[in-house]
C-alpha cells in the first residue's frame, strides 16, 4: 500500500521512509514539494497521505484541501504532522479532512502504530469498495436476467396474436427492428429505442378479442365486420395499459395510436399529425411495409420497392412524412433486416 509522504524537511522525509519501510506490504513514496504531491495524487492512487503543516507557498491544510476535492482521494486517510499546539490550528485541519495528527517531534513507534491503523482502514475501506462493486454487478446481471426474461415473455405475447392471424412468423422480429431503426435515425436515446423495439410487437395484441371469423375471413371485410375488427387496438389498449412495466405502457399507446393516419381518417379515435403519439407513428410506417413485403393468403408479398414507392404515395396522408423520409433513407438496412429474419418459407423458396 502506497504512503505518500510529503515535507520539505528531507531529513523528515528520509525518516517517515524508513519507518514506512519496517511495515509490511507498505511503500513509501516521498515527495517534498505540495504542488508535486498534489500532481501525484490527480495522477495516482496513494492509501494514506502523511502531510507536514508547516511548508513554503501551501500550507498542510491547504493540501489537504486541495486532495479532498479529487474524487479518488476523497476519504483516503490523511495525517498531518505538526509542532502546533494550537487548537484552531487542528480543529481547522479536521474541518478540511485530516484523518489523524502526529506532532513533532515525532516519536518513531507512535508514527508506526498510526500509519498502521491508517492502512487499516484503507484496507477496510477497499475492501467495502470491492463488496459494493461485486453486490453492483450482481444487481446489474441480475436485472438484465429480469429483464430479458420480461423480453422473451412479451414477445411470446406478441407472437400469440401474431398466431391468431394469418401472417407470417417473423413479421414482429421484422416490424420491431424497423421501428428500432427508424428511433435511431430521429435521434432518440439509446434506451428510447430499445423500447420501442420490444413495444412495437406488442401492436397487434387485442386481435387476441377478435371473433375468428372476422380475424380469418379470407375476403373482404363488409363495413360491420370491420367496425368490429377496428376494436383491437382498444383491446389492446385496455389489456396493457394498466401494468407498471416501461414496455407495458408503450405498447398501450402504441396498440392504440398505431392506425391512426396523419390526414386524420384512421382508427379509433382519427387523430391527426403529430398529435398522433410519436410510437404509434413510427410503428404504422414498420408495420405496414412489413405487412406489404409479407404473403399473406389473401395476396402476394410485394417487392421492397413496390412497398417503397407506396410509402411515398402515402406520405402525409397514411403516414408522418418526416417518418417515410426517415425509414427509406436507411433503405439497405431495411433490406438487411428482412434478409436477417426472414421467414423459413422465404428461406427455402
Amino acid at each position: 500500500m502506497e504512503v505518500l509522504i510529503v515535507d520539505d524537511n528531507p531529513v523528515n522525509l528520509l525518516l517517515f521512509e524508513r519507518l514506512c519501510r519496517r511495515l509490511p506490504d507498505c511503500a513509501p513514496r516521498a515527495v517534498d514539494t505540495p504542488l508535486g504531491a498534489l500532481h501525484h495524487c490527480r495522477n495516482g492512487s496513494p492509501d494514506l497521505i502523511v502531510v507536514d503543516y508547516m511548508m513554503p507557498a501551501m500550507d498542510g491544510i491547504e493540501f489537504i484541501e486541495h486532495v479532498r476535492t479529487l474524487p479518488h482521494c476523497a476519504d483516503l486517510p490523511i495525517v498531518m504532522v505538526t509542532a502546533d499546539q494550537n487548537r484552531a490550528v487542528r480543529q481547522r485541519a479536521l474541518e478540511v479532512g485530516a484523518t489523524d495528527f502526529l506532532t513533532k517531534p515525532v516519536d518513531g513507534q507512535e508514527f508506526t502504530v498510526r500509519v498502521r491503523n491508517m492502512l487499516a482502514l484503507r484496507a477496510a475501506q477497499k475492501r467495502l469498495e470491492q463488496r459494493a462493486d461485486l453486490l453492483a454487478e450482481e444487481v446489474a446481471r441480475a436485472t438484465e436476467r429480469v429483464r430479458a426474461n420480461e423480453h422473451e415473455t412479451l414477445l411470446a405475447l406478441a407472437r400469440a396474436a401474431e398466431f391468431r392471424d394469418p401472417e407470417t412468423g417473423a413479421h414482429v422480429l421484422r416490424m420491431a427492428h424497423f421501428a428500432r431503426l427508424v428511433a435511431r435515425e430521429l435521434g432518440l436515446p439509446a434506451h428510447e429505442q430499445e423500447l420501442l423495439l420490444h413495444a412495437s410487437p406488442l401492436h397487434d395484441l387485442g386481435k387476441l378479442g377478435t371473433p375468428d371469423n372476422i380475424l380469418l375471413k379470407p375476403g373482404r371485410l363488409t363495413p360491420a365486420e370491420f367496425t368490429i375488427m377496428q376494436r383491437h387496438a382498444r383491446i389492446g389498449w385496455e389489456i396493457l395499459r394498466q401494468h407498471q412495466s416501461p414496455i407495458l405502457q408503450a405498447g398501450a399507446q402504441i396498440a392504440l395510436s398505431h392506425h391512426e393516419r396523419f390526414d386524420g381518417t384512421g382508427y379509433p379515435s382519427g387523430t391527426a399529425g403529430t398529435a398522433i403519439p410519436l410510437y404509434g407513428r413510427i410503428t404504422a410506417v414498420a408495420d405496414v411495409f412489413d405487412a406489404l413485403t409479407s404473403p399473406r393468403p389473401y395476396k402476394h408479398a410485394w417487392t421492397p420497392d413496390d412497398a417503397r414507392a407506396w410509402l411515398v404515395s402515402q406520405s402525409g396522408r397514411h403516414f408522418d412524412p418526416e417518418l417515410v423520409a426517415r425509414f427509406l433513407g436507411r433503405f439497405d438496412e431495411v433490406l438487411d433486416i428482412r434478409a436477417t429474419y426472414a421467414d423459413e418459407s422465404e428461406l427455402t423458396t
